[in-house]
């Protein structure tokens, strides 16, 4: 079952689901390079920083600018392409 899309999503279920985002991304090796290259982190910082808003916010931001990253993404996390936008708004104003 898809989780509901809300118009407000809890912080730390947002968090939640980013951090599960974010295992789908590194799961692939050329999706992970490619995050790593486009957000200018490398492992270290990820690894140090993971439970940073922003740095959250940016995996989801990620997926977002590759729409077929982010409905894939979607569906193995049997949720909405818009929950996790909506996640990373939420983050982005945590």
């Amino acid at each position: 079952m898809r989780t509901p899309l809300t118009n407000g999503i809890d912080p730390d279920a947002a968090a939640a689901l980013a951090l599960s985002a974010l295992a789908w991304v590194l799961s692939d090796d050329d999706r992970a390079g490619r995050l790593l290259t486009l957000t200018g982190l490398a492992p270290g910082d990820l690894r140090e920083r993971l439970g940073e808003p922003a740095v959250l916010a940016a995996v989801l931001t990620y997926l977002e600018s590759y729409e077929p990253d982010l409905i894939a993404c979607a569906d193995d996390l049997d949720t909405r392409p818009e929950t996790l936008v909506a996640a990373r708004a939420t983050l982005e104003h945590t």
